[in-house]
């Protein structure tokens, strides 16, 4: 069974850093493309960054410089560094994985997590 498992949210002032985790099991993680969605309250999901098999990365232009996205395969791990969060990236952050093993983050596979929480106040 396919389960991804998102956690390393919180609550931190704008400016601040901030590492989400996202453990991937019941399937051959290394193999995958995966990407970062957020969805914030009253609005629609909304991609954040992909990575695919060989490391390649693609950001959304809003967070391009400030955000990170790794995978540790020998892990079985996707992570998202922030850097200078905004409040308006307060959100619930998802990770996905796509149907193969490119950045094509239009093509998802429909297991998702609970998503992890990340608050940005003043």
């Amino acid at each position: 069974e396919v389960q991804l498992v998102e956690s390393g949210g919180g609550l931190m002032h704008p400016g601040g850093s901030m590492r989400l985790s996202c453990a991937a099991s019941g399937f051959t993680f290394s193999t995958y493309g995966m990407s970062w969605f957020r969805q914030a309250p009253g609005k629609g999901l909304e991609w954040v960054a992909s990575i695919n098999t060989g490391g390649s990365t693609n950001y959304e232009d809003s967070v391009k410089g400030r955000f990170t996205i790794s995978r540790d395969n020998a892990k079985n791990t996707l992570y998202l560094e922030m850097d200078s969060l905004k409040a308006e990236e307060t959100a619930v952050y998802y990770c996905r994985k796509h149907m193969g093993g490119g950045l094509n983050y239009r093509l998802l596979s429909n297991y998702r997590g609970q998503g992890t929480q990340v608050t940005v106040y003043s």
